[in-house]
């Protein structure tokens, strides 16, 4: 995950104002919530969160042939 270092808010300046939080999220499409100066909670755009969480079918597809491309002698003998 590449992080934008212009994204980047404190969890104290978040709390005090989470209209910078929403508006860099609007530009960007995420932004990052440092807890101690280290990256803790990420917030996307609602209608993103979909697409980031499932994979298409097409990547199951592929990652599935070449699973079972390098395993096949393995399968061959489970299928026995």
């Amino acid at each position: 995950m590449t992080i934008n270092t212009n994204t980047m808010v404190s969890i104290t300046e978040a709390n005090q104002n989470f209209s910078k939080v929403a508006r860099l999220v609007d530009e960007h499409g995420t932004a990052i919530i440092l807890k101690n100066n280290v990256p803790r909670y990420l917030v996307i755009d609602f209608s993103k969160a979909d697409e980031d969480a499932v994979a298409s079918n097409e990547d199951v597809l592929s990652i599935s042939k070449r699973l079972i491309e390098k395993n096949k002698e393995s399968y061959e003998v489970l299928a026995k």
